[in-house]
């Protein structure tokens, strides 16, 4: 159950037009956003952080963002954000083999280097204390420009924010998300726990 009553934002004109636009590019409104909105102008200077983030501008394809997003968030523990990225990962043309094998990056076959070594910095970034070294560096930069390393570690900074908000509020999964992370995470250990549905659907 969240903590925080979630808005109607899509009624609520100091943020009306953040909800249209969530609404356009994940199907639904995030109740992370609806909780949020407490604050129109937090919730406003979050979303033009994540458009810079994620926007057109961004060096990283979707995939990348996807997988960097949901290894940050399974380290921090954060269960709404890992059903959130699996769920993106999969829209993003993620197959579900390499959703399924993603806690396996360092040895499953599907990944490649480059993408073992920015997984290697989310994973040890998310961890407090921060856990990357020179050595981990040393690997980025041997696949990744300057520009792109800045975007890898801004996409594990975005969710930094945003595991420790929905663990925080206890913010209640939306039905897609939550449908993916019991058919492709579960099966690793993952549980919607405090983020579990409070009516409608049984909860794990």
């Amino acid at each position: 159950m969240p903590r925080i009553e979630p808005l109607p934002i899509e009624t609520l004109p100091d943020v009306k037009d953040i909800a249209e636009a969530t609404q356009a590019r994940l199907g639904f409104i995030a109740n992370s956003m609806r909780i949020l909105s407490h604050r129109p102008g937090i919730a406003r200077a979050f979303t033009e952080l994540a458009k810079a983030v994620n926007g057109p501008d961004t060096t990283l394809d979707k995939p990348l963002r996807s997988m960097i997003a949901q290894v940050a968030s399974r380290t921090a523990g954060c269960s709404y954000c890992m059903a959130h990225t699996a769920h993106s990962g999969l829209k993003a043309g993620i197959d579900e083999e390499k959703e399924r094998a993603l806690w396996q990056y360092e040895t499953s076959p599907l990944f490649s280097a480059a993408e073992r070594a920015a997984l290697r910095v989310a994973q040890l970034a998310a961890m407090v204390p921060n856990q990357v070294g020179d050595a981990d560096f040393a690997e980025l930069k041997k696949h990744f420009r300057d520009e792109q390393i800045v975007d890898i570690v801004a996409v594990i900074s975005l969710y930094g924010f945003l595991n420790r908000w929905n663990d925080t509020m206890a913010t209640e999964l939306e039905a897609s998300p939550l449908e993916t992370g019991r058919r492709i995470l579960a099966e690793r250990g993952w549980s919607a726990g405090k983020h579990g549905p409070t009516t409608g659907v049984a909860a794990d």
